[in-house]
């Protein structure tokens, strides 16, 4: 059965925002990387508009490396995005849930496939409460931004997990990767 893996960039302070954090070439590889050993991601409508952004990138390359090598990968894997108000969507490797999450990640995990990943805080709440997370990856930026969406906002009840894996960056992020206990 296939992997669910939830994957975040947060702040020291728990805090979802991506403009208080500037991932390097070292966490865009690692990012890269992540999404070679999947082929699907899933996204809400807000993180899906976010990520339109490498798309322009990759038909402009910016030069570099682990960028561009970023943008390429995203460019390819398939993304199903979660979305009331999207009617349809102009990139070709993307199309739009016609499930609940729940139906459409108990379909995914049986097809034959590598790793399915999860990209929006919405949707790792939501997989969260329904005990549908296999590992949770959090890359955890030295950054306290003093504000902002919390990355656990509206979690129903005490989860446990098991800390398996501990990556320490050179810009000083730690990927903190977690399995529920």
């Amino acid at each position: 059965m296939r992997k669910v893996i939830a994957a975040f960039n947060i702040t020291l302070d728990g805090f979802c925002d991506h403009t208080a954090v500037t991932p390097d070439e070292e966490i865009h590889q690692y990012y890269a990387d992540l999404l070679r050993d999947g082929d699907t991601i899933l996204y809400g409508r807000v993180t899906y508009q976010l990520m339109e952004y490498w798309r322009a990138l990759e038909a402009n390359p910016s030069g570099t490396k682990a960028m561009d090598d970023f943008a390429l990968v995203m460019n390819n894997i398939n993304k199903i995005v979660f979305s009331r108000t999207l009617k349809s969507l102009d990139w070709s490797s993307a199309q739009l849930a016609t499930r609940s999450l729940e139906e459409e990640v108990l379909q995914l995990r049986q097809q034959p496939g590598k790793d399915i990943l999860v990209g929006s805080r919405s949707l790792i709440i939501s997989l969260m409460n329904l005990g549908l997370i296999d590992e949770l990856r959090l890359m955890i930026h030295p950054v306290i931004a003093g504000g902002g969406l919390p990355l656990f906002d509206h979690i129903q009840g005490r989860t446990e997990l098991q800390l398996v894996n501990t990556q320490i960056f050179n810009a000083g992020a730690v990927m903190n990767c977690y399995k529920p206990a």
